[in-house]
């Protein structure tokens, strides 16, 4: 079993002991992701699975804060907040921007892209290394940039 999910089980039953409503109920909802993946699947999951549920998560929760503040739902975009601190607590440390650019630029020249057509090179050397880690959209960014 993953450590991760480990962590996130023992939090829940200290959500519980606590009594803590707000973090249990978020923490309940990344646990019932995870067990529909590992039931719909029929794996068990590695911190590296749990990592891209997580991200996936957070993308959600990120989405739906900004509709949220945009209709004016102060209540409901505080609930997306809290939930995306709390899964933010379970992401490895974020990269930062100069460490990701010299990332892309050694997998540029691993690869040994030179044009657009290798983009997807070089993403899929990328994607292992910042799961987790780096916004995918941002990495894209810098890849376009770097290739173009």
């Amino acid at each position: 079993m993953s450590t991760l999910k480990d962590q996130l089980q023992s939090d829940v039953k200290a959500a519980m002991k606590s009594r803590d409503k707000r973090s249990l109920g978020a923490l309940r909802l990344i646990m019932a992701e995870l067990k529909r993946r590992e039931v719909d699947e029929r794996i068990e999951l590695q911190d590296q699975d749990i990592l891209v549920i997580l991200e996936k998560m957070t993308k959600q929760r990120r989405d739906s804060l900004t509709q949220y503040e945009a209709a004016g739902r102060s209540d409901l975009a505080e609930q997306e907040q809290f939930e995306l601190d709390l899964i933010a607590a379970y992401m490895p440390e974020p990269i930062g921007e100069d460490e990701l650019a010299a990332m892309v630029e050694a997998a540029i020249t691993t690869t040994g892209a030179s044009a657009m057509a290798d983009m997807g090179k070089v993403m899929a050397v990328l994607k292992s290394e910042v799961q987790g880690r780096a916004d995918m959209g941002q990495v894209s960014r810098i890849v376009k940039a770097s290739l173009s």
